[in-house]
């Protein structure tokens, strides 16, 4: 076989495995959506079938108008919205101004504290649950929103804390100093020459955060006593009855559930490439 002949069988099969990969990713998805579209007597049966062959809007439909557990899904959509965007929001101030803090400065404990953040990011949710739960109910913010934001912020912080602090320790230092030089301060220099480099760093840590917090099923259980706080996951859990599963209602609320995540991915991945250009022209 000559060189350019396993050159062309070399693309081929990375194509391929790309290809493979794909549907691999993919088809969960469109399993999912599929289904909420497909009527009850091709959900529960034992043949594969790929494709609805009658779409139905049933399982939307009831859905939409019956609720989950005497509450509208529209309470628990606003309720997943209000935390995401919390958690989106805090974080993200938090998390620049710490990865700030540990790039731009030194100080005592800084080595400490970076480790810390890492032991912290390996630890599992689940063995977080019992600490966090008892200090949100002992500062007041046991069966609210807002507890339940301030959980997922400390949950997610670690993480964009150490990835923002890369993108902060790679602007040079001498941008700042040119700025300062020209007349800007501090705060001037940080926001119109680093903030535009460190701009995709922090969209990264954002959908990262919105992600981990729109999702989440165990601290919205666990954190809100009342039906009227839980979360889109938690809602979804009520489909599991013990008389048997509503797998097209599930289905369908888990397409529903998933349409902001693209919206608010599709939203911050223009933001991230205008970040990406207008730190170019900065430096």
């Amino acid at each position: 076989m000559t060189p350019l002949a396993r050159k062309r069988l070399g693309k081929v099969l990375l194509n391929t495995a790309g290809v493979l990969v794909f549907l691999y990713a993919v088809f969960p998805v469109y399993w999912m959506v599929s289904t909420g579209f497909k009527e009850n007597d091709q959900i529960f049966t034992t043949e594969f079938i790929p494709f609805p062959t009658h779409f139905t809007f049933e399982h939307f439909e009831r859905v939409l108008t019956e609720g989950v557990a005497n509450n509208s899904i529209w309470l628990y959509m606003r309720n997943s919205a209000i935390v995401a965007l919390g958690t989106v929001l805090i974080g993200s101030v938090f998390a620049l101004l710490s990865a700030t803090a540990i790039a731009r400065f030194r100080f005592k404990g800084r080595g400490l504290f970076l480790v810390t953040l890492l032991v912290v990011q390996m630890l599992p949710a689940e063995g977080l649950l019992i600490p966090l739960y008892m200090m949100v109910k002992r500062v007041g913010l046991g069966d609210q929103l807002l507890g339940l934001i301030v959980t997922q912020v400390a949950l997610t912080l670690p993480f964009g804390v150490w990835m923002l602090r890369t993108f902060v320790a790679a602007v040079p230092k001498s941008l700042e100093e040119a700025a300062w030089i020209d007349g800007a301060g501090r705060m001037t220099a940080f926001w119109r020459v680093v903030f535009p480099l460190v701009a995709p760093g922090l969209v990264a840590t954002s959908i990262f955060s919105f992600i981990t917090a729109w999702n989440d099923l165990v601290f919205a259980l666990y954190l809100m006593s009342g039906s009227e706080g839980y979360t889109m996951p938690v809602a979804l859990q009520y489909y599991f009855g013990q008389k048997g599963v509503d797998w097209g209602a599930i289905m369908a609320g888990s397409t529903l559930m998933t349409l902001p995540v693209v919206i608010f991915f599709l939203f911050v991945q223009r933001r991230m490439v205008s970040g990406l250009v207008a730190g170019a022209v900065k430096g």
